[in-house]
């Protein structure tokens, strides 16, 4: 299959990145990345997530992040949102653009939502509409498309079982996240495959964590794929604090490099999402970057 020609890549550092962090974050520097990163060029960052504040803390000042944020025309904040009283929350902030999340995985489901997968459907879908009623952009995750940290190996028709059903919710793009980093591109072109079954290649965005070293193998095994959305975090910050085993995103640096080595188009400064990696590791007290 024809490489794409162009690229998109959705920033989550701010969200899927500083989510688990030990220490609280100061607000400046939330607001402070999501500038730098909207003003490098990246056209869609994600820049919170109204979620419990007691499962995850470092998310319990989105409201006011919203509020701050100079937020920049052609550039996509959107929220991460579980729940109808988190979306009454992201509609109070002036969120625009929200993501909705379930699992390929029913021992994730149940370990991250405390629900089985039909009933993060059945949840999900009164928020949805809300959303859409509202005039919000909705996007879906499923996480655990590779395997699960408590089910063992996903088969790839349940992840695409679960991305139909986000999109017959109403989401315009399906981010399919290896939430634990054990993918390896065979497995990941299976994954691919069994999704485009069922819904188109152009709505199919990939999601990959690092922990073995083999998220930008399987970005570039997607792109072979046909697939040109990919999330990705600054100095390859994150990991999920309901997935053991899952210390950090791809870096957005390595994916940048990646696709210039092949001659693909992202319109993002990379040397500017590199100094912004230098300077929010140093606001971390991190000695070097994550996956990369």
């Amino acid at each position: 299959m024809t490489l794409p020609t162009n690229v998109t890549i959705v920033e989550v550092g701010p969200r899927d990145g500083l989510q688990n962090e030990p220490v609280p974050v100061p607000l400046e520097i939330k607001v402070g990345l999501i500038e730098r990163l909207a003003a490098a060029g990246l056209p869609v960052v994600e820049a919170g997530a109204f979620v419990s504040p007691r499962r995850v803390p470092q998310m319990a000042d989105s409201g006011e992040v919203f509020r701050r944020i100079r937020k920049l025309p052609g550039v996509s904040y959107p929220a991460l949102v579980p729940n109808l009283q988190g979306l009454e929350a992201a509609l109070a902030a002036g969120v625009e653009e929200i993501a909705v999340f379930v699992s390929a995985s029913e021992g994730f489901s149940q370990a991250n939502i405390a629900c089985s997968r039909a009933e993060s459907l059945a949840r999900l879908t009164p928020v949805a509409q809300s959303a859409l009623n509202h005039g919000l952009r909705v996007r879906g995750y499923v996480s655990c498309v590779i395997a699960c940290p408590y089910d063992g190996p996903t088969a790839p028709e349940s992840a695409a079982e679960m991305a139909e059903r986000l999109i017959e919710m109403g989401c315009y793009e399906i981010s399919l996240g290896d939430t634990i980093g054990v993918g390896e591109p065979n497995q990941v072109r299976r994954l691919i495959d069994a999704v485009a079954k069922l819904i188109p290649r152009e709505r199919i965005a990939m999601h990959f964590h690092d922990t073995y070293g083999r998220a930008i193998a399987n970005v570039e095994a997607s792109l072979r794929e046909g697939i040109a959305t990919f999330d990705s975090s600054v100095a390859g910050l994150g990991g999920c604090p309901f997935a053991p085993g899952a210390p950090g995103n791809v870096a957005t640096e390595a994916v940048l490099d990646l696709l210039d080595g092949l001659g693909i188009e992202t319109g993002v400064d990379r040397a500017a999402v590199a100094e912004t990696g230098a300077w929010i590791r140093k606001a971390l007290g991190r000695s070097r970057p994550q996956g990369m």
